[in-house]
């Protein structure tokens, strides 16, 4: 059976409320974890070249991303440390195991203190291998999400988690990700360097449901993770790519089916899925390398006046 992760990130818009609600939704729809996202809006890094872009003739180098109003937003989303203590607390009460992405270096000592069984490194860190190695000793099992990531770069994260259980989640960092360009089969690459493999799925919901997640189960994967919200698609900035309580149960019970059960499912309910299939060695796209040339170094530790970057010594 799959393991279902509800990734709640920040749907919860910094409504504890909405928070549990989602909670408790995601316990009662059957997922083994409700995730939520332990960032910090003042580990948010002021680098230059995003607060107008940069592009070169037609060709864009780097997004526009202004570090105030990114901060603006993302303050009032805050997570301090007490609102995580009733996060798992309410785990806790709903049934559900917690668990967290953890996004600077500087969060790993209160987090390890929380009881987390796992954690997830979001994608743009996959390649920090000095975060994967500090993240060791602190959780029995750790999640890597590998969208935007090189294959060299996956592969050595492979060999510094070797000797500690990890799972690789395939992911591609284009939001929302349309299913021709999904490339499942990156999911059998994956397996020759993991002892677990799994898909973190950002299709648009709205025109694609859970097909990806799908067929992801029928070609083995160990672990599928998926935003997941109570509110309606537009009541938060992830809303069109998070599944409803509905979903999620119908997502679950996927999970819960033997490889006929979801063979008759996709045959039925998805048909000819060669379109998701894609390439198992691949360049990325433009679009995905302007996502992890913002989003890797987005956050950071501040030591006094000097930021530590998770891929520092």
């Amino acid at each position: 059976m799959a393991t279902i992760i509800a990734e709640l990130c920040q749907n919860h818009n910094g409504d504890e409320t909405v928070l549990n609600e989602m909670v408790h939704a995601a316990a009662d729809a059957g997922a083994d974890y409700a995730k939520i996202q332990s960032l910090l809006a003042r580990d948010l890094t002021y680098r230059e070249r995003f607060e107008k872009g940069l592009w070169d003739g037609d060709r864009q180098l780097a997004i526009k991303r202004p570090y105030q109003a990114e901060y603006d937003r993302l303050k009032p989303m805050d997570l301090d440390d007490d609102a995580h203590h009733r996060f798992i607390e309410q785990c806790r009460s709903a049934g559900i195991k917690p668990l967290t992405t953890v996004f600077s270096k500087s969060r790993i000592p209160f987090l390890a203190t929380l009881g987390f069984d796992a954690v997830k490194v979001a994608s743009y860190d996959c390649a920090s291998g000095p975060f994967l190695s500090e993240l060791k000793p602190h959780f029995s099992h750790i999640y890597v999400s590998t969208g935007a990531t090189f294959d060299s770069e996956i592969e050595r994260a492979a060999q510094i988690l070797d000797d500690h259980p990890f799972t690789l989640l395939h992911c591609v960092t284009i939001y929302p990700t349309p299913l021709d360009e999904m490339h499942l089969v990156r999911l059998a690459y994956l397996r020759r360097i993991a002892p677990s493999v799994g898909f973190s799925d950002h299709s648009l919901v709205a025109l694609d449901g859970i097909k990806a997640s799908a067929v992801a189960l029928l070609l083995g994967a160990d672990v599928v993770e998926r935003h997941f919200t109570v509110l309606p698609p537009e009541g938060s900035r992830d809303g069109p790519v998070s599944i409803d309580p509905g979903q999620l149960a119908e997502l679950v019970r996927l999970a819960r089916l033997d490889q006929s059960g979801l063979q008759d499912y996709v045959d039925q309910e998805i048909g000819d899925f060669s379109m998701m299939m894609g390439s198992e060695r691949r360049s990325l796209s433009e679009t995905e390398l302007l996502n992890r040339d913002y989003y890797r170094g987005r956050f950071g530790s501040k030591v006094g006046d000097k930021v530590i970057f998770n891929w520092d010594e």
